[in-house]
């Protein structure tokens, strides 16, 4: 039985090689059965990154809305955001790790003695009800306008493409600050003046989601303008679905990544913007409260009272990487072309070069004969 040559050996290991996934890339294990729910929860829960901020805000939300109560349901927190009482501790916070302590005012009190905890959880509260407000509007406005532009095109992309344009060019700072003046004209008995001045938060949340879905219809348009060329949309026209249909069932599934991502995105940016409205003055007003109406009300005493800038700083930022790292781990679970690097085991099983064996003196003289069934006698071979 003739022994494999030197090429063969190298042809064979060439081919082992290319087999293997790249260095690095870890493919999804997805057992066979499984549903598209079941593929994307298991996705999702083994991105650690998404696990934590879904942690981080499922406490906040839970805390906010539970300790000093929501609509009228009374919370388990003794203080409200209304609440004052005398000072204790000079108004620093009573809370400290060593020794581990709550106190009676965790986040210390502002200079009337309002208790700063009571007034965080309920900033938290709007600024999450007006994140979910405009996630919610945006979100439907922008991929019904992306979706129509894209499949149809012609004068349908035309009108609704120029309307996004003349909404980009207004500036949002403006618009918020006379809906704002509208709204703070209660004397005149309109239904806008009516609405906002009982409901400012919603109000608010619902006049930033109108205006803040225009980034969002530009990117699902040219998902869709990309998506409806594919061969599958091709076969779904062919068995006679409806345009409905092609785009909901069809085009939309494939371009839900561009969606969650651009949606969590927005929704971060709008504590920002609320934020920066209510610090300017025409977002949410007093009595009510909210995080960047507290920084604003407390950007004096930053350097006699700190406490009353940092807590309220701080949920700002839980909030919005709690839902960055949540889109992330949406997106990646949705697309099935996102797959799992890890440098270490790039590092570890990189390409590697066959090692190549040392050749005698005895197995240089030794060659393969030329039809390539045997050895050849060479020079120093009796006959």
């Amino acid at each position: 039985m003739s022994q494999p040559s030197q090429q063969d050996e190298i042809v064979a290991e060439q081919a082992s090689l290319k087999a293997q996934p790249a260095a690095g890339i870890e493919p999804v294990a997805e057992a066979r059965g499984l549903s598209q729910g079941q593929i994307v929860r298991k996705r999702f829960l083994g991105h650690s990154g998404a696990i934590a901020g879904l942690v981080v805000f499922a406490i906040i939300f839970v805390t906010a809305f539970t300790s000093v109560g929501y609509a009228g349901i009374p919370g388990w927190w003794k203080y409200t955001h209304e609440t004052v009482s005398p000072l204790v501790n000079d108004g620093a916070p009573t809370a400290s790790f060593w020794p581990l302590a709550w106190g009676e005012h965790p986040f210390g009190q502002d200079r009337i003695g309002r208790d700063l905890f009571a007034m965080t959880m309920r900033g938290a509260q709007q600024s999450i009800t007006i994140m979910v407000v405009i996630g919610l509007i945006a979100g439907l406005i922008g991929v019904t306008v992306g979706a129509l532009s894209g499949y149809f095109r012609g004068w349908t992309e035309a009108i609704l493409m120029r309307l996004t344009d003349v909404i980009i060019i207004i500036p949002a700072l403006l618009l918020a600050a006379v809906m704002a003046q509208f709204a703070g004209r209660r004397d005149e008995g309109s239904w806008f003046a009516s609405f906002a001045s009982t409901n400012g938060v919603l109000a608010l949340g619902i006049f930033l989601g109108l205006i803040s879905w225009v980034g969002l219809a530009r990117l699902m348009r040219g998902e869709f303008l990309t998506l409806r060329e594919r061969e599958f949309v091709d076969a779904a026209r062919i068995s006679g679905a409806s345009n409905a249909r092609i785009i909901f069932k069809h085009i939309l599934p494939n371009a839900v990544g561009v969606l969650i991502v651009n949606v969590t995105l927005t929704m971060s940016a709008a504590i920002l913007t609320e934020t920066a409205l209510s610090y300017l003055g025409v977002g949410v007003k007093s009595p009510d409260t909210s995080l960047g109406l507290l920084i604003s009300q407390n950007q004096e005493a930053f350097t006699t009272r700190p406490w009353l800038f940092w807590f309220p700083g701080l949920f700002i930022v839980l909030i919005c990487l709690s839902i960055n790292f949540i889109g992330d781990g949406l997106r990646d679970a949705f697309d099935p072309r996102q797959k799992k690097f890890n440098p270490k085991k790039a590092r570890e099983s990189g390409p590697k070069t066959p090692e190549k064996t040392p050749v005698t003196a005895s197995e240089g003289n030794t060659g393969d004969s030329a039809d390539g069934n045997g050895p050849a006698s060479g020079p120093g071979k009796g006959a």
